[in-house]
């Protein structure tokens, strides 16, 4: 598949992970997925580090800083989503009720962004990109293949990103096996952007907010949910089918990221 150079308006384009232990993390994503990797040095923040796929990138994984550790943010994967401006988007977030954590600002010259919560507490970022679009692959074994919103109130969540990013919501009802309800699809104007649906009931999560997982492409979930497992990662879902769409699996890495595997069924 050709690299990608560019992309619309809407894509979730970008998977970082926060980690408390940069090196630990290195190992355990280059094992599992056969990912490279290169360090970026970023002054006073440590290193930055970018994982390739055959040469292309597809990820990136930094350490959280102190100050991120006093405000109690876990190891967690955080999702960039394309936009044409970064300051239109944080403008618009807080009229619809989000809070800016970060920005707008500059990335060197590779990009403009801003970290906003969502209302129902989902932390995001938005990318306006200038010299990196973001990931060079989507969809291809061990890249990015659908990233999701676990939420709180989908009803609300649903009318703050389709009026801040433009997506349109397709409602699909879902099996008895996953609590039934309906799962939404996010649509930008190339196809589906990503997901969304009800938080699904666990101990706890009443004080879990909304938040965003990636679910990474994979040939076999079963296979590599037992390769994490192997390398000291953990299962919230075990590798679990959907019905007409594929088979799926929920895990969390040796530093506690939740992140998940994906395989979809081929299509037509």
């Amino acid at each position: 598949m050709p690299t990608m150079t560019a992309h619309t308006p809407g894509t979730i384009n970008w998977p970082e992970l926060g980690t408390t232990d940069q090196d630990g993390a290195k190992k355990f994503y280059t094992a599992l997925f056969g990912w490279k990797h290169n360090d970026n040095d970023i002054g006073e923040q440590g290193t930055y580090t970018i994982f390739t796929r055959d040469g292309v990138d597809v990820a990136a994984l930094f350490t959280l800083q102190p100050d991120m550790l006093k405000q109690g943010v876990p190891p967690n994967w955080a999702t960039y989503i394309t936009v044409e401006s970064a300051d239109a988007a944080a403008e618009k977030a807080k009229a619809l009720g989000g809070t800016i954590m970060m920005g707008p600002f500059d990335v060197m010259d590779h990009g403009r962004m801003a970290v906003i919560r969502d209302p129902q507490g989902a932390v995001f970022a938005v990318w306006q990109a200038k010299k990196h679009i973001g990931v060079g692959v989507l969809g291809e074994p061990n890249s990015l293949g659908w990233t999701q919103l676990n939420a709180k109130d989908t009803a609300k969540a649903k009318a703050f990103y389709t009026a801040l990013i433009g997506w349109k919501a397709q409602d699909d009802p879902m099996g008895p096996e996953f609590g039934g309800g309906h799962y939404t699809t996010f649509m930008k104007s190339d196809g589906p952007a990503g997901g969304m649906m009800a938080m699904p009931p666990m101990p706890g999560s009443e004080h879990i907010p909304s938040h965003w997982l990636p679910y990474f492409a994979v040939s076999d979930v079963d296979a590599m949910s037992a390769k994490a497992g192997s390398l000291g990662g953990k299962t919230h879902v075990p590798p679990t089918d959907i019905p007409d769409v594929g088979r799926f699996s929920v895990l969390a890495d040796p530093q506690g990221a939740a992140f998940a595997l994906i395989k979809f069924l081929p299509r037509g």
